[in-house]
């Protein structure tokens, strides 16, 4: 069964932590959360999992006549074994049955959500839509799944109060950042475009310097919404956006390595310098938290801004 086993991408599971942030900002914002709050997370988070299993086995599944083309993907299980559809039709839908009952035991919102991010693996993967086929909205229509999250951990939390907007997209166009910029390193090592465009069919349109340009506009978005949050919030975490846009560069920087992390997210613990960024945003985060800096309130105070 290992053949199996190893199309459900258990070694993914570490993403799913992207639920995170949404139970901080939870924290962060409403006045109280519910009770029960260990039980809902361990349960919000194996749903979760489940769930982006089904979505790894429907993928790996329709892509292996694609997946023979990249020099990595062409080692993954479907493509290099015998594997049987029943078997994989049954695995999919035992996690999704797993995924969406977790789901239930924690709230009915977030049930509704782990529901919408199923969806969206159909949605990505399954022919007429496929929108993994379609320049744009292929980045966008995944890199959503991460504004999915954020809200199944806030929901985690509260089932009273809505999360912001602002974050909302921020997060969403953080994702699609990073999504853009896998393409952009994936593009980069097979070196080909006719032999891109059979593995990923998006790659017809894209080049280097298209994904590159689009990977500047989510940035920029992510940050302006993200700043958006952060200000409204509490005024002394406008210090924060220069380590993420620094976040940001040093993620494009990654891209450029060769077999670089960038194309397979689940393994940027192992970048150092981008752990001690990360560090760095939460260290600074937590204490802008506790630290009040009078001269900010009055730079952004209304008197100033008339003046």
């Amino acid at each position: 069964m290992k053949k199996y086993i190893r199309i459900m991408r258990i070694d993914h599971w570490i993403k799913q932590l992207f639920i995170l942030p949404g139970v901080a900002f939870a924290f962060l914002l409403v006045p109280e959360a519910d009770e029960g709050l260990i039980f809902r997370l361990i349960f919000g988070f194996l749903s979760t999992c489940f769930i982006a299993s089904a979505n790894y086995v429907i993928n790996e599944w329709l892509d292996a006549e694609f997946d023979k083309y990249h020099p990595i993907k062409k080692h993954r299980s479907v493509v290099e074994n015998d594997v049987k559809g029943s078997i994989v039709y049954t695995i999919y839908a035992i996690l999704t049955v797993l995924g969406l009952g977790c789901a239930i035991l924690v709230s009915k919102w977030v049930f509704i959500c782990e529901l919408w991010l199923w969806v969206m693996g159909i949605l990505y993967n399954v022919k007429p839509i496929r929108t993994k086929d379609i320049p744009v909205l292929d980045v966008l229509s995944e890199s959503i799944n991460n504004a999915i999250r954020l809200l199944i951990g806030w929901f985690i939390v509260t089932n009273f109060y809505l999360p912001p907007v602002s974050i909302i997209i921020g997060y969403w166009f953080g994702g699609a950042f990073l999504m853009d910029v896998k393409r952009f390193s994936e593009y980069k090592m097979i070196a080909d475009k006719s032999t891109a465009s059979l593995y990923r069919k998006s790659f017809a349109f894209y080049d280097e310097r298209i994904l590159l340009c689009i990977a500047c506009f989510y940035a920029m978005i992510s940050s302006f919404f993200t700043g958006i949050f952060l200000i409204k919030y509490r005024v002394e975490f406008v210090l924060l956006m220069p380590i993420m846009t620094a976040l940001f560069s040093y993620y494009l920087y990654i891209s450029y390595k060769e077999d670089s992390a960038a194309q397979a997210p689940e393994k940027l613990y192992r970048e150092k310098g981008l752990m001690i960024f990360v560090l760095v945003f939460i260290v600074a985060f937590a204490v802008l938290l506790k630290v009040d800096i009078p001269a900010l309130h009055g730079l952004l105070s209304e008197e100033l801004l008339h003046f």
